[in-house]
């Protein structure tokens, strides 16, 4: 008998001829995920990962308490829907009857006040003598038998035993949420235009959710925003590194291009050019860097620069493509996101970037075409390009 992790597999399962790749890409990234809680064995059957430690006397898998901080690991891989911790063991159903019962001894122990449970059974032995009903009957009438105190109840139970009989038998109760979505690595390099804000790093999240590996562009106004400005997106991208892995933060140095805007283009056009000079920075910078498109935080409508025309007019100055994940979205539902990726209270810290301390008063908001030639008539934007391109600081996270 053992304690082992279950992870349960969500979107993944759904692949066709490609689904060994999405499930290789996965357990490799658990194998890094995890590669400080000791050597573990990691493998897949059917739906399920299984991660067991190769070390009996691995401190992490002592009880569910020692394995806290790895089952946390684990629901941070996206491509996960859930995890379990199990005892795993052989042996023929009345084995099975034994062990379920002295796990319900060891887990009231820690719940004395459960009065009703539930048996749930899974074979994935189809030849096995008995069905998912007559398992969850005859292991349920052990229990009450065992645990007077206790009785059945099929809805809103204190908690539910599941059973799995598999090549090797498993018995466990409850279940951690994870991120769901599909393994890091799975899909092409974005690059994000991370900010200060709420926003940015949520979107971040978002495509790394959908198999994508991240670099970051930060576009740095010293001293017009401090250093703090400048360790609070560092941290951001910490955050979100947690959940796609190994982040390039590129910060690039703006003050001179802002100013020279604010200088020769016209007020109420600087958050527009300001945007256009920022995603042709950023697209070379995806280039030097394996990234295949961009991504922004723009949610239609919530800021001037997020009009239909300002989306527009900044998209036209590339020819990657620009990924908005919260382009539809609620900014309460932004930030309900932020706040469950642990990311909000860093958002909020009052160390403005350089799109606030800049931003006109009155913005223009359905800018054409003519007031975009009419604001960069006396700007050097290819200038400004190879400016920001200069000596840019790239830190890996």
């Amino acid at each position: 008998m053992s304690n082992v992790i279950l992870a349960r597999m969500g979107e993944v399962t759904l692949k066709g001829l490609n689904r060994g790749k999405f499930e290789a890409q996965l357990k490799s990234n658990l194998k890094w995920r995890l590669r400080n809680f000791g050597k573990l064995s990691i493998f897949q059957s059917q739906s399920r990962i299984w991660i067991e430690a190769k070390d009996e006397n691995n401190p992490n898998f002592a009880d569910a308490e020692a394995a806290k901080d790895i089952l946390h690991a684990v629901t941070q891989v996206f491509g996960i829907v859930s995890v379990s911790f199990a005892v795993k063991f052989e042996g023929d159903f009345d084995r099975v009857r034994a062990e379920s019962v002295e796990y319900v001894r060891t887990f009231l122990n820690e719940h004395p006040d459960y009065k009703t449970f539930k048996v749930e059974a899974r074979r994935g032995n189809k030849n096995y003598p008995l069905d998912s009903q007559e398992i969850c009957a005859e292991v349920g009438g052990d229990i009450i038998e065992a645990f007077p105190q206790l009785s059945a109840k099929m809805k809103d139970p204190d908690f539910v035993l599941m059973v799995e009989i598999r090549e090797f038998n498993y018995v466990y109760s409850g279940k951690i949420m994870a991120h769901r979505g599909l393994p890091v690595g799975s899909a092409g390099r974005g690059m994000l235009l991370l900010s200060g804000g709420i926003d940015s790093p949520v979107a971040g999240y978002m495509m790394a959710s959908r198999g994508m590996p991240l670099d970051c562009v930060y576009f740095h106004s010293h001293p017009y925003t401090s250093e703090q400005a400048k360790e609070k997106v560092i941290e951001l991208a910490r955050i979100v590194s947690g959940f796609s892995g190994s982040i390039r933060l590129h910060i690039v140095n703006f003050t001179q291009i802002q100013l020279d805007m604010l200088k020769n283009s016209p007020q109420d056009m600087i958050t527009i050019t300001m945007r256009r000079v920022m995603l042709m920075i950023a697209e070379q910078l995806a280039l030097q860097n394996g990234c295949q498109c961009l991504i922004t935080g723009e949610s239609l409508g919530q800021v001037a620069s997020q009009t239909l025309e300002a989306i527009n007019a900044t998209n036209e100055v590339v020819k990657m493509p620009i990924l908005r994940p919260l382009i539809g979205m609620d900014k309460q539902d932004t930030c309900d996101i932020s706040r469950k990726i642990g990311a909000f209270e860093t958002s909020i810290l009052p160390y403005e970037d350089c799109c606030t301390i800049f931003v006109a008063k009155h913005p223009k908001t359905h800018p054409s075409a003519k007031d975009v030639e009419e604001a960069e008539k006396n700007l050097d934007i290819q200038g400004m390009v190879e400016m920001g391109l200069k000596d840019v600081e790239t830190i890996t996270i």
